[in-house]
């Protein structure tokens, strides 16, 4: 009796650690099946195709995956500052970024460096050779070279941009450079041009860069080639090598929420008001619309800038779904309100852009440059001390910016023999004293020397 009652006990024992064994078992094989899923949705999450190479830390997409990821805020960016893209603005962004937290710039020994030729690292101001100074910030006009740049600015350094539809960017273009480039001078007006570009343009004659493929020029591409597939595609890809964030000018708002997140910046950095625009006047010559033919043809006109636009805008929006839609609506919405409210805080007249003869202040009067009247803003009066030095940055124009960091870091000794500055008559704060075409070919005689570059933006 004795005997079964001890075997009944371990039977019982039996099943019991057996039991256990196997639960535990199961709970074993559970977790790690459950581990590996996981990890095989990361793997997947990281190879899903993209604009850039995923193994790079600083792949733009990885910050906008996920807000509340910590981040620490870029201090080392390039910005290749296209034309007519909208680029004024982004620079005045990375200007007020630099100078609030005392970030090093490098700036042009003009106000562009050397363009159109292409950039070259002597062209810095302070440049000593490859990692003799730590520059943080780049961004004024350039025709792009990456190993040039690259001896200038740090290994982390995040690159990026912005495009525009060919076709509203020729329209500006025309605008702005009819008295430079000899294609837009010999058109009678932007319809004939159109018409039949070949009979005005010229690839040989200087500045004529303005007039056909203006975006691939400015990243450093052979802008005058014929169109072919295989030229666009390798001319997209050098593109996707080089620059980590293409932006886009005709979605400005959202191009700034993603820059911001990719930058890890607060939003009043990348809060900002239209510089460099245009004045607009209704049934004006000097601006046609353009109609959807005409569109198409200088779409065609420009075929490379287009290829390059239809390909960076599905990576623009492929990264706008990553974000999230109704994210992207929320933020936009507040860097709008952030705006506005900035606007009535800092502006005069609601905001609203002015001409520059009404602006008083030359400290803030825009330059003047091609066929209309380029806008700025006037502060509200009674500003006082630091409201008024943070309103005064959002409104400073390119070129007095400029010019505002360059005596910060290159502060001329005091003495008594020192004597006061001399404005240069082609650096004329206001451009509109001075006869266009005799300004730029002093600006192109300096470029030829690399002592300075076009003014024009």
């Amino acid at each position: 009796m004795a005997f079964r009652r001890t075997a009944r006990r371990m039977r019982w024992l039996g099943c019991c650690r057996l039991g256990l064994l196997w639960k535990a078992l199961v709970l074993f094989v559970a977790i790690g099946f459950a581990g590996q899923l996981l990890g095989v949705n990361k793997s997947l999450q990281l190879e899903r195709p993209a604009p850039f190479s995923a193994g790079d830390p600083r792949h733009p997409l990885r910050l906008l995956a996920d807000a509340s990821a910590p981040c620490r805020p870029h201090t080392h960016v390039m910005f290749l500052k296209t034309h007519k893209t909208a680029s004024s603005t982004v620079l005045n962004m990375l200007y007020r970024f630099g100078e609030e937290r005392g970030l090093r710039f490098a700036l042009p020994l003009g106000y562009q460096f050397g363009y159109p030729l292409r950039f070259s690292a002597h062209r810095v101001k302070g440049y000593r050779g490859p990692g003799a100074v730590e520059f943080s910030i780049m961004g004024n006009h350039m025709r792009f070279n990456k190993k040039e740049v690259e001896k200038v600015m740090p290994p982390d350094t995040f690159y990026f941009s912005i495009l525009r539809d060919p076709a509203l960017l020729a329209e500006s273009s025309y605008t702005y450079y009819k008295a430079v480039a000899p294609a837009f001078r010999r058109a009678k007006g932007l319809a004939d041009f159109i018409d039949d570009p070949w009979r005005h343009y010229d690839p040989r004659l200087r500045n004529n860069h303005y007039a056909r493929n203006l975006l691939w020029f400015d990243f450093g591409l052979p802008h005058d080639a014929n169109f072919t597939a295989e030229l666009a595609r390798a001319g997209e890809a050098e593109v996707r090598r080089s620059f980590q964030l293409v932006l886009l000018a005709e979605h400005f708002d959202q191009s700034m929420v993603l820059l911001r997140h990719a930058l890890c910046w607060p939003l009043d950095a990348v809060v900002s008001f239209s510089l460099n625009a245009r004045q607009q006047r209704a049934g004006s010559s000097v601006r046609p619309a353009l109609s959807e033919k005409q569109r198409q043809k200088l779409r065609e006109w420009n075929a490379l800038d287009w290829h390059l636009y239809r390909a960076f805008n599905q990576t623009f929006w492929a990264q706008v779904e990553r974000f999230g839609r109704e994210r992207m609506d929320r933020e936009v919405g507040a860097l709008r309100s952030r705006r506005e409210e900035l606007a009535q805080l800092c502006l005069r007249d609601g905001g609203q852009p002015v001409e520059a003869s009404r602006i008083q202040d030359k400290a803030i009067r825009p330059f003047q440059s091609g066929l209309v009247k380029i806008l700025g803003y006037e502060l509200q009066p009674g500003l006082v001390n630091l409201t008024r030095d943070f309103c005064l940055r959002l409104v400073r124009p390119e070129i007095q910016y400029k010019d505002v960091l360059d005596s910060k870091q290159f502060p001329r000794p005091p003495g008594p023999a020192a004597t006061p500055k001399k404005q240069s008559p082609k650096f004329e704060k206001g451009g509109d004293r001075q006869d266009l075409q005799i300004r730029e070919q002093k600006i192109n005689q300096t470029a030829e020397t690399g002592k300075g570059g076009n003014l024009l933006r």
